[in-house]
């Protein structure tokens, strides 16, 4: 069994489960991230041996000891993505192979193991099955992922860690933002930045989204939902927002996108809007978009929408940008025609009831 491939996953059912009363009554508002379901994956890993002992069990608080790697030296990687209903009653989910040749991406930049893409897809589809009925049955409902892998060896030296312990947990969803889908706001933080050239900008580790809650405090603090980070070198350029990509669409229905440079995540949705986008006849533009920009061709009417876009949020209208001492509407500050056609197409294709032209949609059940 070693290397990860082709693993059979030893299943035990939790012997206590959520009785269906229960159930029935936290999925009637779950929220986001707030509730979780009955069963967790866990796969180990060791050097010289691989990947091994992988196994679908009863959710439940994970030993740890103090001098465990990942918590002195945060050697750690996450995804996220979801599983839907469809139309016929089966579920889906939305471009897991992405999601898993990502994950391997980030354990390369992090001197993790990679998990073999075959083992990641497995264990998705085992708690998927084991908890369907965990999955929301209304309209902006979903199952929300979270795949993860963190060093689990004790050992306090300065060096990868030689043991990994690979988890899959699952929570019940509703919309990421509370009231739906809305413009937010946004505050341009003028001290501090996402990530550099260099850095772990394009891997998906905990660390990134550390280093950003005080932004995101910051944020909060001026009356805003979300914050957007400038680049690192000149603090001039638009990079990403605090967990969500953004997109320029302009009076001629071009979209505007900041580029991969190594800083920003590699977002699955972006990469979707683009295609979708492109397959709609929208032309899109992977180039640098200054706060500068950003302001006076909001002013002009040529930047007539904005929207960020990710796993949890899928797509949201950005309505207001505030910085120190400036604040500009984009747009009449709703929610535009553009960002609301490609909402609609990428939900639709999701959730099974649009065409899938590009092969997306991943059938579990």
């Amino acid at each position: 069994m070693s290397g990860g491939d082709n693993l059979d996953f030893e299943i035990r059912p939790n012997p206590a489960p959520v009785g269906d009363a229960e159930r029935t009554a936290l999925l009637a508002n779950p929220g986001f991230g707030r509730i979780f379901t009955d069963h967790m994956v866990t796969v180990r890993y060791a050097d010289g041996k691989g990947w091994y002992e992988p196994r679908v069990e009863a959710r439940a608080p994970i030993p740890m000891d103090p001098a465990s790697a990942v918590l002195h030296y945060a050697q750690e990687i996450f995804e996220g993505l979801k599983a839907y209903t469809l139309p016929d009653g089966g579920v889906a989910m939305f471009r897991p192979d992405a999601n898993a040749a990502r994950f391997a991406e980030s354990a390369k930049r992090m001197a993790m193991p990679a998990l073999p893409v075959e083992t990641f897809l497995r264990s998705l589809h085992e708690i998927i099955k084991i908890d369907r009925s965990w999955i929301p049955q209304s309209e902006e409902g979903s199952l929300y992922l979270r795949p993860f892998a963190y060093a689990s060896e004790v050992f306090l030296g300065v060096r990868p860690a030689m043991e990994y312990l690979y988890l899959v947990i699952a929570s019940p969803a509703g919309p990421y933002f509370s009231g739906g889908v809305k413009p937010v706001s946004l505050w341009v933080t003028p001290d501090y930045t996402r990530a550099a050239p260099g850095g772990t900008g394009a891997a998906k580790c905990g660390g990134n989204y550390a280093a950003g809650l005080s932004a995101q405090a910051e944020a909060i603090e001026h009356g805003c939902d979300q914050v957007v980070y400038l680049d690192a070198i000149e603090r001039k350029y638009i990079d990403e927002l605090g967990g969500m990509n953004v997109f320029f669409v302009l009076d001629d229905g071009t979209l505007v996108t900041p580029p991969l440079t190594g800083t920003i995540l590699p977002g699955i949705t972006r990469d979707s809007v683009i295609k979708l986008a492109e397959r709609a006849g929208h032309k899109v533009e992977e180039r640098p978009v200054s706060l500068e920009e950003w302001r006076s061709s909001a002013a002009s009417g040529q930047i007539r929408e904005a929207f960020a876009c990710g796993t949890a949020a899928v797509i949201t209208p950005i309505g207001v940008v505030k910085s120190a001492g400036a604040e500009f509407t984009v747009g009449d500050g709703g929610t535009g025609p553009v960002t609301t056609e490609i909402r609609k197409q990428l939900v639709d294709i999701q959730r099974g009831r649009a065409e899938d032209p590009f092969g997306w949609v991943h059938r579990v059940l």
